[in-house]
């Protein structure tokens, strides 16, 4: 998630550190960062902490905590939402409350939508996103700023029956609708969906997506604005199915408080009414089962006992009213009552975290593990394909892994990953075959004389599963049962692991291969220039596309030497020409001449 540093900053009097200083607070102390650039935070937010942490005031929160910087103020203290005018021009009626468990319906009459001013408009766009008009971009912003996702319909469009009614309800079957992004959806009888019940028609993908037909334009004169909460199981299975996974339904999917709808609808329709005008008609709130508030208890013992630490009594005092958690202390027990958006704090542990996290966890010993009380076993399987690697490495041979699908076999894959392949492999020839015959046409890139390859895996075969191992060399392939031969079963220790040489990226375009041999005289001063001499003159004149190079003949000749090299051009970027091999090559013709070696 993207957090912009100037819009932290409308959160508190005091100036804040850069942008670097922030990612360093947040990393040791709350979230990892992805990327820090220009003022502008990728936080990567866990999951645990998706109800209040997708926004900008729950990073700002989080920085006061940290930094120790008071915030100016905080858009969840408002005594007061004020969300008392009530409009009897729009009902709401919730047919599924376990999947929406709160629905505000928004009433302004006579906006007038149009570009949205500079600050919002570079507001948006510092965290990815598009300015549309001022209507849509204030639902956005409060968004990014809350963290309650919200949508704006046109009025115009529905039909009105004695005002307008909005229903929360499961699509109809072969119902479809054409979202803002002007594509159409097929929907199922499990997909959540905002409908006008007056037509009948789905005007929204419930949690992910607003409809074309209802979508805010320039002729917009009437808007009902949706703020609502909906179930982040069912969110994230329709975002799924439908493919379309938006910032509305990643905050959804991790779950978000009902109590924050109404804060986000009461920000929004500030906005948008100081933004495009227009006169509040009212608000409609569905909330049928409101969400209960309870309290966490842990005692300082249980903290420390958690942590393995010896805070006192007055550093986890510190901890929960720097993360401004409401608490009563009894002796050694702290009674917490979490904060509406807080759903993570649920159980004492959760209060320990807290503590440790600002306190910090570079405060908090490190502490050996007990030794374990028994010898571990040893896995038979693990262990003998170990053993098995080993004796073919080293004897030249390197490990492949191919696909455990195939073309035929005894067991068929419930679900298919595609149709070719519908079968679990009952041997590991064909794929060996298969990776002998690709790798072996690329000998020469590798610098192989011989390819030689072995798997280690799985097939499935007269009802069993069965782990084999297989060799493909010039001589075929072939295959067993893997086996510990005979072998005592040891200690993991006791294998020979060979080293890993560095990995290397490949190259997806072709390679080109040239020969070149060269007569190299004796000099009775200097000696007679060795095969590695010769290299090196090459490859300062190969440039950048000779990828390996390497002596294959050497015989010599009265006092004359011939070498013999193989050159593999290869570009990264394209697929060489001939052209490209010989240019090349002619220059290092003329480096090796100006040595005075005879080309062959």
């Amino acid at each position: 998630m993207k957090i912009s540093r100037n819009w932290l900053q409308t959160f508190f009097e005091k100036p804040l550190p850069d942008a670097r200083t922030l990612a360093d607070a947040l990393t040791f102390h709350a979230f990892e960062i992805e990327s820090v650039e220009n003022d502008v935070l990728d936080v990567k937010v866990t999951p645990n902490r998706g109800h209040d942490c997708l926004s900008h005031r729950g990073i700002a929160k989080e920085l006061s905590a940290i930094l120790e910087i008071p915030m100016k103020s905080d858009p969840f203290k408002i005594s007061r939402l004020n969300l008392d005018m009530k409009t009897s021009e729009v009902a709401v009626s919730i047919t599924e409350p376990a999947l929406c468990s709160r629905y505000i319906a928004g009433y302004i009459k006579g906006v007038k939508a149009g570009a949205s001013p500079d600050w919002l408009r570079n507001s948006l766009e510092s965290v990815g996103q598009r300015s549309i008009n001022n209507v849509v971009d204030a639902t956005n912003y409060v968004m990014f700023n809350l963290g309650q996702p919200l949508h704006a319909f046109d009025a115009g469009q529905l039909a009105e029956k004695d005002g307008y009614a909005i229903e929360v309800r499961n699509a109809k079957k072969g119902e479809t609708m054409i979202a803002l992004d002007d594509k159409e959806y097929d929907l199922t009888d499990s997909t959540l969906v905002i409908g006008d019940k007056n037509s009948g028609a789905a005007i929204g993908i419930a949690g992910v997506k607003g409809g074309k037909p209802a979508g805010i334009s320039e002729t917009t004169k009437d808007i009902i604005i949706e703020s609502a909460n909906f179930n982040g199981v069912s969110v994230r299975k329709t975002a799924a199915a439908l493919k379309l996974r938006t910032d509305a339904s990643s905050r959804f999917e991790q779950v978000l408080s009902p109590e924050l709808a109404a804060y986000g609808m009461r920000a929004a329709a500030d906005l948008i009414m100081k933004l495009a005008g227009g006169e509040l008609a009212g608000f409609t709130d569905e909330y049928p089962t409101k969400q209960q508030t309870g309290t966490v208890s842990v005692t300082l013992t249980k903290i420390n006992a958690v942590l393995g630490t010896k805070l006192a009594e007055s550093d986890v005092v510190d901890a929960f009213k720097r993360l401004d958690l409401s608490f009563e202390q009894t002796g050694g027990t702290f009674t917490v009552t979490p904060p509406f958006e807080r759903l993570d704090l649920v159980i004492p542990e959760d209060l320990a975290e807290e503590v440790a996290r600002i306190v910090g966890y570079d405060k908090i010993p490190s502490t050996e593990l007990s030794a374990f009380p028994k010898k571990p076993e040893v896995n038979a399987n693990f262990y003998a394909a170990e053993k098995v690697r080993e004796e073919l490495v080293a004897r030249g041979y390197s490990e492949v892994f191919t696909s455990v699908f195939a073309d035929k076999g005894e067991r068929v894959v419930a679900n298919k990953v595609d149709g070719v392949r519908p079968y679990l492999r009952s041997t590991l020839v064909d794929g060996l075959k298969d990776a002998l015959e690709k790798n072996s046409r690329n000998k020469d890139l590798l610098g192989l004389q011989e390819v030689k390859l072995f798997e280690i895996g799985t097939v499935w075969k007269g009802g069993e599963e069965i782990i084999m191992a297989g060799e493909a060399d010039k001589e075929g392939v072939h295959q067993e049962p893997l086996s510990i031969s005979g072998d005592t079963i040891s200690r993991y220790e006791d294998l020979p692991l060979s080293d890993t040489e560095r990995y290397q990226t490949f190259s997806k375009y072709p390679f080109i291969v040239r020969d070149i041999a060269l007569w190299v005289p004796f000099d009775s001063a200097q000696g007679k220039p060795t095969a590695n001499d010769v290299l090196k003159v090459i490859r300062e004149h190969a440039g950048e596309l000779l990828v390996r190079s390497e002596k294959f003949d050497e015989f010599t000749k009265g006092d004359k030497t011939s070498y013999a090299f193989r050159l593999v051009f290869q570009s990264f970027d394209k697929t060489l020409t001939d052209g490209d091999a010989n240019e090349r090559m002619e220059s290092i013709y003329d480096a090796v001449k100006e040595e005075g070696w005879e080309v062959r």
